[in-house]
């Protein structure tokens, strides 16, 4: 199997979203990944453990990515060998009447990841730099002082809420949480290839929507936003990773291979010392319970 180097799939300069590659070929079969993937996980879980004992750090996985590029898959296969307490999976939908009461991150703040706990965002905060750039009108219905209309919508505005989203990254990793951002980069091709297998199979049916359709016909548009928003907010305490997401396996596997080495670099994420006292007495205690 070819050996990654993750820093290949990290997002550290200007980049060009049509020059970064849709597909990756590990030189191994499917079942191959599967087995690697498996390995990777139990050591994640083992990690994940480690992280929740030590108490000191949370874990915030981000997932974007267009229609079908394979978020909730990949959640699934990465993730289920986790205890289920130590994670939580948050899917942001269309704000409700009560979060556009407040600022467009108070519901992505209140969904943060306690300490010793993997959080992870299924869409998130960046759906207010890329959705809403598409369809600026959305902002309207925030409801936002000096903001009476489109032509109020400017550069200077998206500006600002970049400068915020910088802002609010730095200050949760100042606080002890880490921050992983991961794009699932698609391709056309095979976004239509996927549409099509919705259609085709029955079971399949459910998770179709004409405005699939519609929002497919802006694929362009999202790619422009999708390359600004890399560029504006890929930082060292919160980097971008761009995924090749054409073949789901080898997505996952990176994903979680980019999770395990990036979080085995903390080296004081390590489990508790005991309490001197109660160490020196462990020898007691086992005699005392072969005795109940």
């Amino acid at each position: 199997m070819k050996k990654i180097n993750i820093a290949d799939f990290k997002i550290h300069s200007n980049i060009q979203l049509g020059n970064l590659p849709t597909k990756f070929d590990l030189n191994a079969s499917e079942d191959t990944i599967e087995e690697r993937l498996a390995k990777t996980r139990k050591d994640l879980a083992d990690l994940q453990d480690t992280l929740y004992a030590h108490g000191k750090y949370a874990v915030l996985v981000c997932l974007q990515g267009m229609d079908t590029a394979g978020k909730d898959s990949l959640i699934r296969e990465v993730f289920k060998d986790l205890n289920a307490r130590g994670v939580v999976v948050h899917s942001f939908k269309t704000p409700t009447f009560l979060e556009k009461r407040h600022d467009y991150l108070w519901r992505h703040y209140c969904k943060l990841p306690e300490r010793g706990k993997f959080g992870v965002f299924n869409r998130t905060h960046y759906e207010n730099v890329l959705v809403t750039r598409v369809h600026p009108e959305y902002i309207l219905g925030e409801n936002l002082p000096k903001v009476n209309g489109l032509e109020d919508i400017d550069e200077a505005f998206w500006s600002k809420r970049f400068e915020q989203i910088n802002q609010f990254e730095e200050i949760i990793s100042q606080n002890g949480t880490l921050v992983f951002k991961f794009f699932l980069n698609l391709s056309k091709d095979e976004q239509k290839h996927r549409l099509l297998r919705r259609l085709n199979k029955p079971n399949k049916n459910w998770k179709f929507s004409p405005g699939d359709l519609d929002e497919r016909e802006l694929w362009d548009d999202y790619m422009s936003c999708y390359e600004d928003a890399l560029n504006r907010t890929s930082q060292p305490h919160a980097p971008w990773y761009s995924i090749p997401a054409d073949d789901k396996p080898t997505a996952r596997f990176i994903v979680a291979k980019i999770l395990l080495e990036e979080l085995r670099k903390y080296d004081d994420i390590r489990e508790p010392e005991l309490d001197p006292e109660i160490k020196s007495q462990i020898s007691e205690y086992k005699e005392r319970l072969k005795g109940q």
